[in-house]
């Protein structure tokens, strides 16, 4: 039996591949097939299988592209109506794997197709479960995901079947049941997920606030309470996946074009967003005016789905030797409508001496003397946890998230000083508000981490200690 987890930490997905006399299992793949197929080729082994444990959202899976290049069949559980080829299980059915062996464990809830893999050694014993988003580490999947259909289905209903999924087939399970989630940290497909990327049945039983004793009733209220609104693009990418995409080699080839200065300023002239994929540091230091920084050295993908439309034309601006990567990363969560990437980067388009602009940043020991000077509001720009946990006396919590919405109430023509916790999201976020026609707005470099270890008085939340 070989096992191996393969997490992509942009989009806090975990993929996994199972072995066993020269046989594989792919769970849950993202888009690009190159990781899997090279595994398989290092190890002689064949794929057979494809397991999906639902239409995902957050992403658009590799399933289709794999299944087309090794011959392995595609399996959903019960419920599911891809408009490809696929084998769609029974709930209980096994699939068989060299020694090893794999049931469809049918657990609706995060959505109605959502089903759970469990696997059993070849002694016939329960070994791991693969659960996808309907248990992660401390949390479990989010009841509003649903694909859109003809029925649709409320959170409230979700939650209903999920607490039944919960309690007459996962939690039965054994404690010593090794527990393999679809995400980890970070994901938007469920709230509060733990730091780590695996665990087992009993720990989780112990510590997974969903699986402690309540009644349905109250089950349904918390996994439903203060659900943040899912990113625009996750019914788009559930879409994607229960209906099929074009190859990603294909999608490569008409998007990874290398497009001169002179065209890049047409298409800017014509709509074409400029997502500009360098570090904060870099972006700071010159970019194209209405440029968006969503570097690639963060949630790259899920802050692109969160905050850009999914259809909007895009330029992509990257370090030298990151323009495929970027394209790619984008490929992964659907966005397709890229022109190209601009030739020789923002180098060429300053060498060009086209227009530039740039942020004005200022080191945490400033923020006091920065506010003064200009009569600036401090806005922070990150989670209410962490605002709760610390933040600055008077500072605005305006979360990313939510930033564009927020704009209108804000005034162009004041001056604001944004931050978040390291620079990473203040950089998004300000180059949101230069494009918009913010023309006084400065960052903090180093965000609240550096802000903390100043003298600067700091304000926390009754509730933390609570």
């Amino acid at each position: 039996m070989y096992i191996e987890q393969l997490y992509t930490n942009c989009l806090a997905e975990a993929a996994y591949y199972i072995e066993s006399e020269g046989e594989a299992i792919i769970v849950d793949p993202i888009r690009e097939t190159a990781p899997y197929l090279e595994m398989a080729a290092a190890r002689g082994a064949k794929i057979k299988y494809i397991f999906e444990t639902h239409f995902h959202a957050d992403f658009v899976s590799g399933h289709i592209d794999l299944a087309a290049l090794t011959g392995a069949t595609i399996v959903y559980g019960p419920g599911a109506n891809p408009l490809y080829d696929a084998h769609i299980a029974h709930d209980g059915e096994r699939f068989q794997v060299g020694k090893l062996s794999l049931e469809v464990l049918h657990t609706p809830g995060h959505t109605l197709e959502s089903s759970c893999f469990l696997l059993k050694d070849q002694d016939g014993q329960n070994h791991a479960l693969f659960s996808g988003d309907t248990l992660f580490v401390g949390a479990v999947g989010r009841p509003d995901l649903a694909v859109k259909g003809a029925h649709p289905v409320t959170p409230a209903e979700l939650g209903s079947l999920m607490y039944d999924s919960l309690r007459n087939k996962i939690m039965p399970l054994a404690d010593s049941v090794l527990v393999y989630p679809a995400h980890g940290p970070g994901s938007s497909c469920g709230k509060g997920i733990g730091k780590e990327t695996w665990s087992t049945i009993g720990v989780q039983k112990a510590t997974n606030y969903a699986l402690q004793p309540m009644s349905r009733e109250e089950f349904v209220a918390q996994v439903t309470d203060n659900l943040p609104p899912p990113p625009a693009y996750f019914f788009e990418d559930a879409r994607i996946n229960q209906s099929g995409y074009d190859n990603i080699d294909e999608v490569m080839s008409r998007n990874a074009i290398a497009i001169t200065t002179d065209a890049a300023a047409k298409a800017i002239a014509e709509g074409a967003l400029v997502l500009d994929t360098r570090t904060a540091d870099q972006f700071e230091q010159g970019f194209i005016p209405g440029a968006i920084n969503i570097g690639l050295n963060g949630g790259f993908a899920v802050w692109v789905g969160t905050l850009l439309h999914i259809d909007r034309p895009l330029l992509v601006v990257a370090e030298d030797g990151r323009e495929a990567e970027s394209i790619l990363r984008l490929a992964r969560v659907g966005f397709e409508n890229v022109i190209g990437y601009l030739q020789g980067g923002f180098a060429a388009w300053e060498a060009a001496d086209l227009p530039c602009d740039r942020v004005h940043s200022i080191a945490a020991e400033e923020l006091n003397s920065a506010v003064a000077a200009a009569s600036a509001s401090i806005i922070d720009v990150r989670k209410p946890s962490e605002f709760a946990a610390g933040h600055v006396l008077g500072a605005r919590l305006i979360e990313l998230d939510t930033l564009v919405q927020n704009l209108p109430l804000l005034d162009p023509k004041a001056s604001y000083i944004v931050h978040c916790q390291g620079g990473y999201r203040s950089m998004i976020a300000i180059s949101f508000m230069q494009a918009y026609g913010f023309k006084h707005v400065t960052n903090v470099l180093g965000g609240f981490a550096a802000i903390s270890k100043t003298d600067i008085p700091v304000a926390v939340e009754e509730s933390v200690h609570a």
